[in-house]
């Protein structure tokens, strides 16, 4: 397989003739005449590079970013002392310049020749990273064939949106000294981009060619700003009360809209995240960064489909939904939960998973995060799951959605030792959208005209129309004040 090398690759995904490079010649780390220099001199010159790396700036799409960019074919991509300097002293303008960062590694970790010093270099970028990170900055990576050892183990996996090359070899312990230190091969179909996808430790497996569109569209969200984001006239609501047990059934339909179908079509700019970035993947929880109107946001979705046709949500989707909240306070982007759930995974996994605690955690991070955040009750909101992503700002509500501690079934099955008594249960309980508003727990009522499943297109423009709304509403509050009512509003329920 043809792969680009560094400057190719920026040739590829920057606009056409906008690079500059940041970089001055490297110091030489090694004594004149030793094999070192001798191996440095010869790799300038087979690779027509002067390091394994080089940094500079320019335009995507006509925005300013930074660029790191590794180059394997300079001594296998390794880093060492004059390498890091130049990755750190990039990474360190990009931070005065309030510039997003893309970083394409390609490399197989710490340069060994030049022994501990090179290694203790990932440190060092790795502070440069997070001093990056912590000022609010965009940082996305684009590992490439192969990338190993240290550098994956440091500024590699430190993207707040993270793609890979396809079929790259990406890992921490590189497979032949895996072998040459245990006598046998590592295990096929490890350590490639498509299966750190599969588990939830990449974000997208893309080419080349296509990285600059998926850039394009990530920086479009991340670094989307409030400029732009008018609230409008509010959105129309309707409180006509409905049976509450047919606003039930209605909310468990399969062609009702769940949260893929309102990304599809009431948002743009639609760039998915897959998985918490610890090795675990969720199908029924989507994570991505989207556009509603001109209102940037994080989306957390609980997908309702997904969940029937697999497994229920357990404890990992919830990481996967804190990996969004985090994304959301470190860049100050608005946060959007959606939530359309029949329940948690109630399974012995769940409960050594720690599913409760991951329930606690969401709601202590949401309820006091620093972000704006709207709670969208799509469909059914059964038990903890749903509970988890509630706490925002502002609560919308479907028509027919509602909330429960426990589907009505199952809150008969305790009352009543059976479930005949559902709908009376549900009636009680007060959990269709209009009890929820009139009980402070929503603010608005979203129109169903007169389902959802029959004007999916309308519903769900309808739906981002009011999200667009509701969040330009909260970016005109001080971050201060927005947490003060959001704290009070919940210590004052009921």
């Amino acid at each position: 397989m043809s792969r680009p090398d560094a400057r190719t690759l920026i040739e590829a995904v920057l606009d056409r003739g906008s690079w500059k490079s940041w970089d001055a010649p490297p110091a030489d780390p090694a004594e004149p005449g030793s094999p070192y220099a001798e191996e440095l001199a010869a790799a300038r010159v087979k690779s027509g590079y002067d390091e394994s790396v080089i940094t500079g700036e320019g335009l995507l799409d006509g925005r300013r970013v930074a660029v790191v960019v590794c180059e394997f074919s300079f001594m296998a991509g390794s880093v060492g002392v004059a390498a890091a300097t130049r990755i750190a002293a990039a990474i360190e303008r990009a931070t005065r310049e309030r510039l997003p960062l893309l970083a394409a590694p390609a490399s197989g970790g710490t340069r060994m020749q030049e022994g501990a010093l090179a290694f203790v270099q990932m440190v060092r970028i790795t502070v440069a990273v997070q001093e990056h990170r912590a000022a609010g900055l965009p940082y996305v990576v684009y590992l490439r064939h192969p990338t190993t050892g240290g550098v994956l183990a440091s500024w590699g996996s430190l993207g707040h949106v993270t793609a890979a090359e396809p079929g790259a070899l990406i890992g921490f312990l590189g497979p032949r000294v895996f072998e040459a230190l245990h006598g046998y091969p590592f295990p096929e179909g490890v350590q490639v981009a498509e299966n750190f996808y599969d588990h939830g430790l990449v974000d997208a497996v893309v080419s080349a060619d296509d990285a600059r569109r998926v850039a394009i569209r990530a920086l479009a969200v991340l670094c989307g700003g409030h400029t732009g984001v008018e609230a409008g006239e509010p959105p129309v609501e309707d409180l006509r009360p409905v049976e509450p047990w047919e606003a039930i059934t209605r909310s468990r339909r399969d062609d009702r809209p769940g949260v893929r179908t309102l990304l599809k079509l009431a948002a743009t700019d639609v760039t998915p995240l897959s998985g918490s970035g610890a090795g675990e993947n969720e199908p029924g929880l989507v994570l991505a960064l989207a556009r509603f109107g001109a209102a940037p946001a994080v989306v957390l979705g609980q997908d309702r489909r997904r969940q029937r046709q697999r497994s229920p949500l357990g404890p990992a989707g919830l990481r996967v939904a804190r990996r969004g909240m985090r994304l959301a306070a470190e860049l100050g982007l608005p946060l959007v939960t959606v939530v359309d759930t029949a329940g948690a995974d109630l399974s012995k996994s769940a409960e050594e998973g720690g599913l409760a605690a991951e329930i606690a955690r969401c709601l202590a991070e949401l309820v006091t995060l620093d972000a704006p955040t709207v709670c969208l009750l799509l469909g059914e909101g059964a038990g903890g799951a749903a509970l988890a992503l509630l706490p925002a700002d502002r609560v919308l509500c479907a028509q027919h959605a509602w909330l429960s501690p426990l589907p009505p079934e199952g809150a008969s099955a305790i009352l009543y030792r059976s479930v005949d008594f559902a709908p009376e249960i549900a009636q009680a309980q007060r959990i269709r959208a209009t009890d929820l508003r009139r009980d402070g727990i929503v603010d608005r009522v979203i129109p169903e005209l007169p389902d959802a499943a029959y004007e999916p297109r309308q519903f769900c423009e309808r739906v981002g129309r009011a999200l667009e709304y509701e969040i330009a509403k909260l970016l005109e509050e001080s971050p201060a004040d927005r947490l003060t009512a959001r704290l009070a509003r919940y210590r004052n329920l009921g």
